[in-house]
């Protein structure tokens, strides 16, 4: 019964500490939020094992954490050059249909990735690509070189 009481303590712990942290999507997690819930496993491993780490620090352990990467989105909130050294910068791999090897290389960005992207923003041919930028957040924005008329619901087509 023991082990299912710290499961349970530390389970409410972590729901706790995620929800005032905020909601994001899985898919949207930076590295420094990835790292967050790859060390919450780390710490209270012991502590639901029931061996010599006790429930108390693993608590305190978490808690910890949690105000870290609270203190870390506030500083980065208010200071953007904190931000920008924690996200970096987006970073330009193709402009007006031509290919930046600088950059992709840099980001090992391969141009299959960014031939993929571009389908699916509906580009079959690099030259209708105006920009594609890798964002903060790793994934591929892009900016046809013309851009699509707005879509209008109440046009009837024929």
């Amino acid at each position: 019964m023991e082990a299912v009481l710290r499961v349970v303590v530390i389970y409410l712990l972590i729901v706790v500490g995620l929800r005032l942290l905020g909601k994001r999507e899985f898919g949207q997690l930076s590295p420094l939020e990835l790292v967050t819930l790859l060390l919450i496993p780390e710490i209270v491993s012991n502590a639901i094992q029931g061996q010599h780490f006790s429930i108390t620090h693993a608590v305190v352990g978490v808690s910890t954490l949690f105000v870290l990467v609270f203190l870390t989105s506030l500083f980065g909130a208010r200071w953007r050059r904190f931000q920008r050294v924690l996200d970096g910068s987006p970073r330009v791999l193709v402009h007006d249909g031509k290919l930046i090897p600088e950059s992709m290389m840099a980001e090992r960005v391969t141009p299959d990735e960014v031939m993929s992207e571009m389908r699916k923003a509906g580009c079959d041919q690099l030259a209708q690509v105006r920009w594609a930028i890798l964002e903060t957040d790793g994934k591929i924005s892009i900016v046809p070189a013309r851009a699509l008329p707005p879509h209008d619901p109440g046009s009837r087509a024929g």
